[in-house]
Parts: C-alpha cells; sequence; structure tokens
C-alpha cells in the first residue's frame, strides 16, 4: 500500500497592527538562549547568522513593548521574565494540545490510508497518551494504525462497542494496587476472549524542580501550604494511581494546596513545574528529564493493551506484534528515562494478570 502519512502541527501567529507576522522561529531561538546562554549558539542551532537572530529579538521587544532577552557583557545573554514567560507558554501548549493533534493526524491518516486502499487496513488503538505509545507513529513504515488518545476507562469501552480494535490501560507492579485498578476496571475487562498485549513498564512518580532547589521529598510535604501541586485530569491512568497512593498515606485530597488544579499530559505538568507556576506534579520520568527536572519514584506500572482473541491473527496486529518484538523498538524504548521494554509484545490472559 502507499504509505502518504499526514503530520499536524500547532502553530502561534504573532500579528501587528499594520498587518506584519513575526517569525515563529523564535521559540526554538528562545529556547536555546535559555539551555546555553549564548545567542551565537543559539543561532546556529536553529540555522540562523547572529546578526539576523538579534534583528529579530529586538523585532519582537518592539513588538511587544519589552526585551525578551538581557545580554550582559561576561555573562552571556539570558532570557528576560517576558521571554521566559513566551518560552514556557508555547511548551505548555504544545504538552496539552499534543494528543488531540496527534489523534486528528491519526484519524486523517486512517481516511487516506482507506481511500487508497480502498479497504480498511489500519489498526485502530485507542489508549491513554503516553511517551512509549507514541514511538509507535514514527514506525509507519511497518506498521499501519491510528492511534486515538483517551483515558484508559474511555479505551477498553471503546473496544468493548467495537469502536477499536486494541485498548490500552495500567496496572501497577505492586500487588495491592494492581488489585485494586482490576477492580477498577472489572467491568470492562470481562470475556474469555479477551487477551493482553504486555508493552512497557513505566515509573512514576513526584516532578520537582532540579538542581536540589526543592525541598520535597515524599507525598506527604504536598501537604505543605508553601508548595503548589499540579494534578493530572481526573479520569487518566496516572490520576487513578496518584489517589491511590494518597489513600495508602492517608492523605485527603483536600489536604494539597493546588489539587484541583489538572492538565492532561505528563509533559504539560512538567513543564508547569519548570516554568516555576507550580511545586511538584505527579507524572513519569522521562517528563521530569524532558525539562531537566528532579524524580521521585514513587511507583512502577505496566502499560497494557487489550484485544479479542481472534484479532491476534489478523495481519496488522501481526505487525504490530513484531514491531514490539524488534530489537530496533526496544533501542528506543530504552531511550527514554524510566521506561523498559521488558516482555513487550508477549500475550497473556486477564487471569494471569492477577497478583493473587
Amino acid at each position: 500500500m502507499p504509505n502518504k502519512n499526514l503530520s499536524i502541527s500547532s502553530a502561534w501567529i504573532f500579528r501587528s497592527e499594520s498587518g506584519e507576522i513575526f517569525d515563529p522561529v523564535m521559540f526554538p531561538l528562545l529556547k536555546g538562549i535559555h539551555d546555553s546562554g549564548k545567542l551565537t549558539k543559539a543561532a546556529a542551532e536553529v540555522g540562523l547568522s547572529y546578526r539576523h537572530a538579534w534583528n529579530l529579538l529586538n523585532r519582537w521587544a518592539d513588538f511587544f513593548g519589552l526585551p525578551l532577552v538581557v545580554m550582559r557583557k561576561g555573562h552571556g545573554t539570558t532570557l528576560s521574565k517576558l521571554g521566559e514567560k513566551i518560552m514556557w507558554a508555547e511548551h505548555r501548549v504544545t504538552a496539552r494540545l499534543g494528543p488531540q493533534i496527534d489523534s486528528m493526524a491519526s484519524e486523517l491518516n486512517e481516511h487516506l490510508q482507506q481511500l487508497l486502499a480502498g479497504a480498511h487496513p489500519v489498526l485502530r488503538l485507542h489508549a491513554s497518551h503516553g511517551y512509549a505509545v507514541a514511538l509507535l507513529s514514527q514506525f509507519s513504515h511497518r506498521l499501519e494504525i491510528n492511534i486515538q488518545y483517551c483515558s484508559p476507562k474511555d479505551a477498553l469501552l471503546s473496544l468493548k462497542r467495537g469502536d477499536s480494535d486494541i485498548a490500552s490501560f495500567h496496572l501497577p507492579t505492586s500487588p495491592e494496587l494492581a488489585r485494586r485498578s482490576l477492580a477498577y476496571y472489572q467491568e470492562l475487562l470481562q470475556g474469555d476472549d479477551l487477551r493482553v498485549i504486555r508493552f512497557v513498564t513505566r515509573q512514576q512518580g513526584l516532578i520537582i524542580r532540579g538542581g536540589g532547589a526543592s525541598t520535597i521529598t515524599g507525598l506527604k510535604d504536598l501537604t505543605r501550604t508553601d508548595h503548589r501541586f499540579i494534578n493530572r485530569n481526573g479520569h487518566s491512568g496516572t490520576r487513578i494511581l496518584f489517589n491511590m497512593l494518597l489513600e495508602k498515606e492517608g492523605i485527603a485530597e483536600n489536604q494539597i494546596p493546588g489539587f484541583e488544579r489538572e492538565e492532561y499530559t505528563h509533559s504539560a505538568v512538567a513543564a508547569h513545574v519548570a516554568a516555576g507556576m507550580a511545586d511538584a506534579g505527579f507524572g513519569v520520568e522521562a517528563a521530569a528529564r524532558q525539562f531537566g527536572l528532579d524524580f521521585i519514584p514513587l511507583a512502577t506500572e505496566r502499560y497494557l493493551m487489550v484485544c479479542r482473541e481472534g484479532r491476534l491473527a489478523q495481519h496488522n496486529t501481526e505487525q504490530l506484534l513484531t514491531l514490539m518484538r524488534s530489537p530496533e523498538f526496544a533501542a528506543e524504548i530504552n531511550k527514554l528515562p524510566g521506561y523498559s521494554p521488558e516482555y513487550c509484545g508477549t500475550v497473556c490472559t486477564i487471569a494471569e494478570l492477577n497478583p493473587d
């Protein structure tokens, strides 16, 4: 089949009163300055001359009425408060909208493949958003897949209705937490024909400021009034795990300042902490490392996929299993901090997951 994959990305548009549109290269330029402290290096990384980059920064300063960078002789270049705000705003928007944009692109690609092939060969995976599952889209030359991001409960419901071929959910490795998780999903995991595809394991824990700047050492510290927390949305698998950990520690939701504030991805939570808008969040280690933050591991969980037994014999499912078991895919998973491809692509029953 012809491989014609589309990709979609969000873009900021800044337009002056005269109608002039400013180049969005500002965002990678600001990030480069933030990371290196050198305008020369940042400009080279985005393919600009030093002079062009400096002119762009001046034009942006005129547009906003405030400088985006501060240059001090002997101290390099740093972002101003406005520059920091703009950079982190872009990070947060990208992290928040990423799953929806990826789902839309996947849906459009499925329609395109149907038109080209005159059939329905695309594997429909409904899954919670994460770093490992997002890697599947990078192997489109080996796998025709439509990934729709949603909560684990919605994913399992879509499988039950027949709206998806495979659905994902999470199961902690702790026997006590695993039993509680299985009880939570019990009604949606009924059926002797259900089969589980093991995918990855990942570390979940507290995301805190890096470089030893945080005084948070565990869940109990989240109850201190001088700390601000950023939460995951209530239907996410991560939130379900976090709530179970709190209950185990005897911590009530209303004891945590900021508990009601929510974000929809691990990256968005980490971006909040990195931007100084929160002191801690809960998510995967890969998100913390992405933004140079520290991480306190609290739980290991399995990211699992579920399908009907008959689906395993389908060609596109066989493609998925072959990819999962490949050294190339394992190598990519191993690059993600806190992730492991152990048992990736092996199949078992729901009963075999029961810690009893």
